[in-house]
């Protein structure tokens, strides 16, 4: 079964509600269309409603069926501005804070944030960094994580004998070079998406140039300690190791000579870098030269999942990118 119906029929029993906050876009609103009529997901698009029924027009579809949502009209956006204003107690006046939840990204993150949504899809027309902060501040992050990150879902057309293996790269694309402990946050945030997204038990290795103590170096030093950072918020229910390096993280044989002691190394499904330069550059290698399909970048570590899109995003993306998240969402 393709790698996206699988996510949308584990999905379909549970009528999650997909916030879309560019409601403004053709390709959210045709987007929307594609889910309201697979039945996957419940489409909440938002905008001015003449600007969201021109969007349809201009996309050469109907609104019929699927729920939108003006922030202009009811009174959702003054009990948004209160709820964030109170959140932020002493930070920022509810004036202020109506300002903020005025904005379509803002405004979206607030209906994960009190309940009217279950995941958001945006960035088809807004950046990366405003994605991130919206959702920082409206959804919040989730417990145990520090900081946002992303990872790809890598699947490999055949890998060790077995077609279409799934493997989790992270962090690929948000936090170029992580501390410590955002690089532990980088790894609980993966195994938590790895625990939803795959068949099997996350096996989570630390990406480093050294295996276990092979070389000495203070970028070394760093992995060892995002290791114990990780390993101590995760506890004894995930299989977590490092620092190793990427052959002796998924290759059996050069496990065996390098890490024999390692409950994870030879047979890791989830990679975690130790930086953007060697995440981002790790995942195109394997796509370009080992034929491997690359889902997302997909967003990690908030409270209710949400995740960014390529401003090139087709529908069909944007609806992939979606059953993805729902996939995510707990039940």
């Amino acid at each position: 079964m393709d790698l996206i119906e699988r996510f949308k029929r584990s999905a379909r029993e549970r009528a999650l509600r997909v916030v879309m906050p560019e409601g403004t876009d053709g390709r959210i609103v045709a987007a929307a269309r594609l889910i309201a009529d697979d039945g996957f997901a419940r489409p909440v698009v938002v905008g001015a409603a003449d600007k969201v029924a021109a969007a349809a027009s201009e996309a050469g579809v109907s609104l019929g069926g699927v729920e939108t949502v003006d922030p202009a009209e009811g009174t959702r956006l003054d009990g948004f501005a209160s709820a964030y204003s109170e959140a932020r107690a002493g930070e920022i006046s509810e004036k202020v804070a109506r300002r903020l939840c005025k904005k379509r990204l803002m405004f979206g993150a607030m209906m994960l944030r009190q309940g009217e949504g279950d995941v958001m899809v945006a960035g088809a027309d807004s950046t990366t960094a405003n994605v991130i902060q919206s959702a920082t501040l409206g959804v919040g992050l989730a417990e145990g994580i520090s900081a946002p990150s992303s990872f790809f879902l890598m699947v490999l057309p055949e890998f060790e004998g077995e077609r279409d293996k799934l493997f989790i790269f992270a962090d690929c694309a948000v936090i170029v070079d992580p501390d410590a402990g955002q690089l532990a946050a980088i790894a609980v945030a993966s195994a938590r998406s790895a625990a939803a997204l795959l068949e099997e038990e996350p096996r989570l290795a630390m990406i480093s140039f050294s295996t276990m103590g092979s070389a000495d170096h203070e970028l070394v030093d760093k992995v060892k300690e995002a290791t114990r950072l990780a390993c101590e918020a995760l506890g004894d229910g995930v299989l977590l190791d490092g620092e190793m390096q990427a052959d002796a993280a998924i290759a059996e044989r050069v496990a065996k000579k390098k890490a024999p002691e390692s409950p994870v190394a030879g047979r890791a499904n989830v990679l975690v870098f130790p930086g953007l330069e060697s995440g981002n550059a790790c995942y195109k290698l394997v796509q370009y030269m080992a034929g491997a399909k690359a889902l997302g970048p997909i967003l990690q570590g908030f409270a209710r999942p949400v995740s960014d899109l390529s401003r090139g995003a087709t529908a069909e993306d944007i609806v992939g990118t979606a059953a993805v998240l729902c996939a995510m969402a707990s039940e």
